[in-house]
């Protein structure tokens, strides 16, 4: 063959091949969970979720043809830990889109991080701040916090409860519910006579619940994500007192209902469906959702789900539904996507987007549960 023409049809080969492995290339996802931790009930099962997701995806042949890599950071629910290592998966890894982190105050930490770096965010903690305001490329899948506090205080008005004591922990989380219950709790003819702020890592809250105590609270709101939650309700029993507790929906996982063992009998919370998926109606949207990854999750991990892990489930399924929207991982239009998308049905509640709201999700997202026998279960029932 002349070396001219063999030079040509090399080249032309090579044009061919190019986009061939283009396409072939992974679209890489970050995460960045608190696997270990304080916040290790919450981000462990998120990233078991995102590693069972992205192993179905890659089964069924990836999104759009091309294979998922996840880049999974454990931030230990270190704010600082998170700064780092969002810098390392924007500027090194170059991810396409990060999920996560798991709590509030990691994702105010790298909010301004990932807008700069026009880096698609959709954190898997519940502060309302890090909607609002609206930052162009930060999503969140968790509910709201003021819809949280809106379900509870309609449970306490029922039961005609007007003076409340409120304990929280010293976190992003905690912090921003403390703003929300003070906030609304006029709304709903509800007095906080008493407020205590403890240390996350807490490992005796006695005194805080003496308080309580002292000033003749009618129930106990106790806001929190860590293992200390569990530590306080045990404390108020212990104390004697028999006054309903509720807790917020940083409670979404049965073993910190076991932490707490038999003290957290008759506790009430608001949290999203998937704990009481086979109870729903057929009818209900997210009943095959949330009865499908509960199964997939229990069986390949043999613990049960819970609705942190749903968080993450929520922000990968939306993600890749919006690449597939797309055509493929074009940042801008994948942003775009995701903020005009209604009526998708995850395992929260069912999402609908829009321009000035980042979340997507309105107060039905809630059920009121309640502890049974060691196990969640509507309170209705």
């Amino acid at each position: 063959m002349h070396m001219k023409t063999f030079r040509v049809l090399a080249l032309a080969a090579a044009m061919i091949a190019a986009p061939r492995a283009l396409a072939e290339e992974p679209i890489k996802i970050g995460a960045l969970l608190a696997v270990s931790g304080p916040a290790a009930f919450l981000g462990a099962p998120e990233a078991r979720t995102l590693q069972m997701l992205v192993d179905e995806t890659n089964a069924r042949g990836g999104i759009q043809g091309r294979k998922v890599q996840l880049v999974l950071k454990d931030t230990g629910a270190s704010p600082e830990k998170a700064i780092s290592f969002a810098k390392q998966l924007i500027e090194e890894e170059k991810v396409f889109a990060i999920i996560g982190p798991a709590t509030s105050g990691e994702t105010m930490a790298i909010k301004r991080l990932v807008e700069e770096g026009k880096t698609i965010m959709l954190s898997c903690a519940a502060a309302e701040v890090i909607v609002q305001p609206v930052a162009p490329h930060v999503f969140k899948t968790a509910q709201k916090d003021s819809h949280a506090a809106i379900k509870i205080f309609q449970q306490m008005r029922e039961m005609k409860i007007s003076r409340v004591g409120l304990l929280t922990s010293n976190t992003g989380f905690g912090k921003a519910g403390k703003e929300q219950i003070e906030k609304l709790a006029p709304d709903y003819g509800i007095r906080i006579v008493a407020s205590e702020v403890y240390d996350k890592a807490a490992t005796d809250l006695t005194a805080e619940v003496t308080k309580m105590k002292a000033a003749k609270v009618e129930a106990i709101v106790n806001w929190s994500i860590e293992p200390a939650q569990a530590i306080a309700i045990k404390n108020i029993r212990q104390l004697g007192l028999t006054i309903p507790v509720f807790q917020s929906h940083g409670f979404g996982n049965v073993e910190y209902a076991k932490a707490a063992g038999a003290a957290a009998e008759g506790v009430i919370f608001p949290a999203g469906r998937l704990h009481v998926a086979d109870l729903l109606p057929k009818t209900n949207p997210q009943r095959a959702v949330l009865v499908a990854y509960r199964t997939g999750y229990e069986s390949r991990f043999s613990e049960d789900a819970s609705g942190f892990g749903g968080y993450a489930h929520d922000a990968f399924r939306i993600l890749a539904a919006a690449i597939e929207q797309a055509g493929g991982p074009d940042r801008e239009r994948v942003r775009a996507a995701i903020e005009n998308m209604k009526g998708f049905v995850g395992a929260s509640g069912v999402f609908n987007f829009s321009p000035a709201d980042h979340n997507g999700l309105g107060l039905d997202a809630f059920e009121l549960l309640t502890v049974k026998n060691g196990r969640f279960v509507p309170l209705s029932r």
